[in-house]
């Protein structure tokens, strides 16, 4: 799965779709989320990183992963391919 290329995303959490011309702010999670998946990473490997840097479950991760998942298909930032 993998972010647009052409998406820009800045460390304060402003994501910017050229495409669209629509731009969108993430919390500093997904920042990190959007990061990893711009540099290839799978959603197990994304998955991964949270439960290792941060205090919570699987079930957690899992479920919140998704539904951010979800939220970046319905706002065009995930190449159609994937």
């Amino acid at each position: 799965m993998n972010i647009k290329s052409d998406i820009a995303l800045s460390d304060s959490g402003f994501v910017f779709n050229p495409a669209s011309g629509e731009s969108y702010t993430v919390n500093p999670i997904g920042v990190e989320i959007i990061q990893f998946l711009k540099d290839g990473k799978s959603i197990a490997e994304v998955s991964e990183q949270i439960l290792e840097n941060y205090n919570t479950d699987l079930t957690t991760v899992d479920k919140d992963l998704n539904d951010f998942i979800v939220m970046l298909k319905q706002y065009s930032l995930i190449d159609n391919n994937d």
